[in-house]
C-alpha cells in the first residue's frame, strides 16, 4: 500500500463498539437540497465512506436519498459506510433525545447510526423552533438541563443497540473533561473546528490520551479569504509537492492524528479532496510553525451555528 492510499483509506479505531471511523469525512452542511443530493453522490463516487449529517442542517432526507441511491448504484454495502448525525440544542431534554434520534434515522432511511453527537453543549428552549429567540433577538436557553443529563440519554441509545457510538461537538476541554470522568460510555468522537490557524493542540493531546477521535471541521478554513488556503506557507508547500493547497491542508490534518470533514460540492472537487498523499516531515514542521490564530465559527461561545444563516 502506498503512502497516498494510506491516508485516503485510513480508518481510526473507536473506543466503544469496536468500530472504525474513516479519517476522510464528507460534511453535509449544504443549504441547497438539490446540491446536497448531487454532492453526496459525488463524494460517495469519489471514495468517501464517512458522511457527517445533522438535524440542524435540515437536509437529512436528501442525504438519505443520495446515500440509498449511491449504495445501490455502486454495489456498496451499508456496513461499508460510516454515518453520523447530531442532536440539536432544542432537543436536549432527556425525554426528547430518543424521539429526535428516531426522527433523524427515519429521514436518513437507516436502521442504525454509526455515531450520534451532541451538536453543541448549549441547551436551547425545547420545542420545534431550532433557533428560539426572545423579543430582543437573544437566544432563549434552557437552564434546566445539564450536559450530563443529555449524555445519560445518549448512553441509553447505545444500550438499545441502534447507535454504535456517541460523542460531542463544539466543546472545549472545560466541558469534555468532567463529562469524560462521569460518563459510563466514554465519548468516542469530539468534533471541533481545527486547521493550522486553530490547531487545538491541548484538546488533541487529551483526545489521543483517552483514545477519543478528534474530528476536525472547517479544515480548509471554511473558504474564508484570507485563510489557510491562501497562507504563504501552505501555498509554497503545495507548489513544492505538486498538490493543491486544499490537499496539503487535508493531508496535514490526517497526519497529525485527526479525522476531518470537508464539503466539496462538485464531483471534481470531491475527487481532489479525496486524492491526498503524505507530506514530508519538513512540510509538517513548517505548518506547525504557522503563527496565525483565528477561529472562523463562534458556535463554541453561544451554541448558535456560525456557518448556518439565522432562521434557516
Amino acid at each position: 500500500m502506498t503512502e497516498s492510499s494510506d491516508l485516503r483509506m485510513k480508518r481510526m479505531p473507536l473506543n466503544h463498539g469496536g468500530g472504525h471511523i474513516p479519517a476522510l469525512g464528507f460534511g453535509t452542511l449544504i443549504p441547497d437540497p438539490a446540491v446536497t443530493i448531487t454532492a453526496t453522490r459525488g463524494a460517495l463516487e469519489a471514495g468517501f465512506r464517512h458522511f457527517d449529517c445533522a438535524e440542524r442542517y435540515r437536509n437529512e432526507r436528501e442525504v438519505g436519498e443520495a446515500l440509498q441511491a449511491g449504495l445501490v448504484a455502486g454495489g456498496i454495502a451499508r456496513e461499508d459506510i460510516f454515518v453520523t448525525t447530531k442532536l440539536w440544542n432544542s432537543n436536549h431534554r432527556p425525554e426528547r433525545v430518543e424521539p429526535a434520534f428516531e426522527a433523524s434515522l427515519d429521514r436518513l432511511r437507516l436502521n442504525y447510526l454509526d455515531l450520534y453527537l451532541i451538536h453543541t453543549p448549549f441547551a436551547f428552549q425545547p420545542g420545534e423552533e431550532q433557533d428560539p429567540r426572545d423579543q430582543n433577538g437573544n437566544v432563549v436557553y434552557d437552564h434546566g438541563v445539564t450536559l450530563l443529563d443529555i449524555w445519560r440519554a445518549m448512553e441509553s441509545l447505545v444500550d438499545h443497540g441502534r447507535c454504535r457510538a456517541i460523542g460531542l461537538s463544539d466543546v472545549g476541554l472545560n466541558e469534555l473533561f468532567p463529562l469524560y470522568e462521569a460518563a459510563k460510555i466514554k465519548p468516542a468522537v469530539v468534533q471541533v473546528e481545527s486547521h493550522p490557524y486553530l490547531p487545538e493542540t491541548d484538546l488533541l493531546e487529551f483526545c489521543k490520551e483517552k483514545r477519543i477521535v478528534l474530528l476536525a471541521f472547517a479544515p480548509l478554513g471554511h473558504g474564508t479569504r484570507p485563510g489557510p488556503l491562501e497562507d504563504p506557507v501552505i501555498t509554497a508547500i503545495a507548489a513544492r509537492v505538486g498538490k493543491t493547497p486544499a490537499q496539503v491542508l487535508l493531508a496535514w490534518a490526517v497526519q497529525r492524528g485527526t479525522a476531518l470533514l470537508t464539503t466539496p460540492r462538485s464531483a471534481a472537487r470531491a475527487r481532489e479532496n479525496f486524492d491526498i498523499s503524505a507530506l514530508p516531515e519538513d512540510a509538517l514542521d513548517e505548518i506547525k510553525g504557522i503563527q496565525v490564530r483565528q477561529r472562523f465559527n463562534e458556535v463554541v461561545k453561544t451554541g448558535s451555528p456560525g456557518f448556518i444563516a439565522r432562521g434557516s
